[in-house]
């Protein structure tokens, strides 16, 4: 779906805070999310399940603090044997997002120098989470690495998955651009 005022998608992570730029600093709303905004997080990464949490969105003066915890499963690649797999994830969100337009004479804010453009607030008022959500769950997907901690992995010399098949390789197999100094020390043996 698409909002034919901005030509931008719309999607549950979005969200009006006009009313709360009108109302005292200290006001805030809190939002259950069950969102589905988010499939695909990278190439090898997919959320299978939708995000589920609560946050909350304070206002902090002149910005907005969002807060909150959200959950959902991944699937990706086992970083041993290669198969899919899936896994949860857990984010905990504490970003500050910053109006660009304010709210009573509509002048255009001044951006804060350490600001990163993700966390502005548009000239509609929306806020946005998908990218702050985007980064956090890619970054927390970096620590799920394997499908179950004791996988064998797969067999460097042959490719046989170690933990559906036995491998009958050598442990250790012999490096032929060390021949010669191999034959060079079998010699000294003798």
């Amino acid at each position: 779906m698409r909002d034919k005022r901005s030509k931008r998608p719309v999607h549950d992570l979005q969200f009006n805070v006009a009313p709360l730029f009108k109302e005292a600093t200290g006001a805030g709303r809190k939002y259950d999310i069950n969102s589905q905004a988010l499939k695909k997080l990278d190439e090898d990464v997919s959320l299978v399940s939708p995000l589920v949490g609560q946050i909350k969105l304070l206002r902090t003066g002149p910005d907005i603090l969002v807060t909150g915890v959200l959950e959902g499963t991944i699937e990706k690649s086992c970083g041993r044997c290669l198969n899919l797999f899936t896994g949860s994830v857990k984010i905990e969100l504490e970003e500050q997002f910053y109006p660009t337009i304010d709210i009573n004479s509509g002048a255009v804010l001044p951006i804060p120098e350490d600001a990163d453009e993700a966390n502005s607030i548009d000239g509609q008022h929306i806020l946005d989470l998908l990218e702050v959500v985007h980064q956090g769950l890619l970054l927390e997907s970096e620590g799920v690495r394997y499908c179950r901690p004791d996988c064998k992995g797969l067999c460097p010399h042959c490719g046989k998955d170690r933990n559906t098949e036995p491998c009958t390789c050598e442990d250790e197999v012999f490096d032929l651009r060390w021949a010669s100094l191999k034959a060079l020390q079998d010699s000294d043996d003798k």
